[in-house]
Formats: structure tokens, sequence, C-alpha cells
């Protein structure tokens, strides 16, 4: 079952965390691109916005992440352990 949450939060927060990084760098992007009303202090005034915006749900996917490859470890380690043998004395 922790490998199941595990995938289910790995796969989760690998899409949170790709999505919002990708939509930042296209808005970040966008406003270099776009050279004729930007300009570089336009840029660095626009900068924390986006990565306050878009740095946010990147850190929450990246924490799920992380948080779903550690159930899958445990979970991993839990099974490779020998069960106990039944010793009847």
């Amino acid at each position: 079952m922790r490998s199941f949450f595990g995938a289910a939060l790995l796969g989760c927060g690998l899409l949170i965390a790709a999505l919002s990084g990708l939509c930042t760098l296209l808005i970040a992007g966008g406003s270099l691109i776009d050279r004729s009303t930007a300009d570089a202090r336009e840029f660095f005034s626009l900068l924390p916005a986006v990565l306050l915006i878009g740095g946010v749900p990147f850190l929450i996917g990246l924490g799920m992440f992380f948080l779903g490859r550690s159930l899958i470890r445990s979970a991993d380690k839990a099974a490779v352990k020998e069960p106990e043998a039944d010793v009847f004395d």
C-alpha cells in the first residue's frame, strides 16, 4: 500500500512541478522575447511575482515527489526484510 501511495505522490508531484516550472518559464521567457514593450527594468520587476506565483506550486510538487520517493524506498526496505521464521520449541 505504501508503494501505491508513494507512486501516486511521486507522479502527481512530478506533474505539478513540471507544469508549474514550464508555465513560469513561459511567462518569464515571454516577457524576454517581447522586446517591443518590455525593457530590463520591467522584466526584473516582474520576476519576483512570477517566481512567487510559480515557485510555490513548484516547491509543493517537488516536496510531493521526494515524499513519494521516500515512501517507495521504505516500502522496498520493508519488503526486503525476511520474515521471522516460526520456531516451535
